[in-house]
């Protein structure tokens, strides 16, 4: 490609000086340059018999492919350098059941707007499912709810949840401004199934342990809606961050007293150099998007303060991960 760019430039001077000159360089290695292109060529490109440097047949023919063959490898260089930022290709990308369409809308019109080159393949997956995935190669990128084993991984933004308590509308409780986890001792509690979020299912019910709550019987929902259906019809209380909830005029949901539960969400992808390089910016995208979602509003560990109103039930923590 070198003795390409140094054939173009003298076809173009058709003088062995001035393109010597353009290039930056003697014009002894440059007449070098051109000869081992001929003789690597097997046909003289130039026709050097007169005063002035004319191009013969081969060189004529061979001008035109030249250019496109530079202009190709300019765009290689191109690609590659977008490929190595992230901008291109497939990043496979996890995020949790309980993720709703329109964060997985808001999600996916981000991506495409900050990298239009990039085919972000989402997957419905489970916490403990992601990091299987991401320590075997299967994913590349994922939301996960904490507390997880972070020893081989990068953490993004964290984002937090705070989840308050969904009651059947005819509970007691319903005429509460806000519940103690100890005021719900002698229900059962309805919960998502372990296996999906291992260290935040134990939170739970630790911190409930811790306030005086210990359920009389733990039953497990993966679908929203069937979570729903049991607290209805009294079979539990259910723990939620608040809009699925309050869509449903069957039941009600009520702000916990003193903020015990709060769910935090990050991105997270291989600590390693085979680590995909969009998935540092893919962790951002979602903070932001989970943080807008419904009433959200976003918290910055360093900077001005939020105006001083109730508490939000999102937030996002820009925190180093240690």
């Amino acid at each position: 490609m070198r003795h390409l760019r140094i054939f173009v430039a003298v076809a173009d001077e058709l003088h062995f000086s001035r393109a010597a000159d353009r290039l930056g360089m003697a014009q002894p290695p440059l007449s070098q340059a051109v000869r081992r292109l001929e003789k690597d060529l097997g046909a003289a490109l130039f026709d050097r018999s007169q005063r002035q440097v004319r191009l013969t047949a081969a060189g004529l023919v061979l001008l035109d492919e030249a250019r496109e063959l530079l202009a190709r490898e300019e765009r290689l260089r191109t690609l590659a350098r977008r490929a190595g930022d992230g901008g291109l290709g497939t990043l496979r990308a996890g995020v949790p059941p309980d993720t709703t369409v329109s964060t997985l809308s808001a999600l996916l019109s981000a991506c495409a707007g900050h990298s239009p080159g990039l085919s972000v393949d989402l997957q419905e997956i489970t916490t403990e499912e992601q990091l299987r995935l991401l320590a075997s190669g299967g994913l590349d990128v994922g939301l996960v709810h904490q507390p997880v084993d972070a020893t081989e991984l990068r953490l993004g933004p964290e984002v937090r949840a705070e989840f308050g308590v969904v009651l059947p509308r005819t509970s007691p409780l319903a005429r509460l401004p806000e519940v103690a986890l100890a005021e719900l001792s002698g229900h059962d509690l309805v919960l998502f199934p372990r296996a999906q979020a291992p260290g935040w299912y134990d939170r739970i019910l630790d911190s409930c342990r811790a306030e005086g709550f210990v359920p009389g019987r733990v039953r497990h929902a993966s679908n929203p809606e069937f979570l729903l259906a049991l607290v209805h019809a009294g079979h539990g209380v259910a723990f939620d961050q608040g809009p699925v909830a309050r869509k449903e005029p069957r039941v009600l949901w009520l702000p916990l007293a003193g903020r015990p539960l709060t769910r935090r969400t990050t991105g997270a992808w291989p600590a390693d150099r085979s680590a995909h390089p969009a998935a540092p910016h893919f962790a951002e995208l979602a903070a932001g998007v989970l943080a807008r979602d419904r009433s959200a509003t976003p918290h910055h560990a360093a900077g001005p303060r939020p105006p001083d109103g109730p508490p939000r039930p999102w937030s996002v923590v820009y925190d180093e991960p240690s």
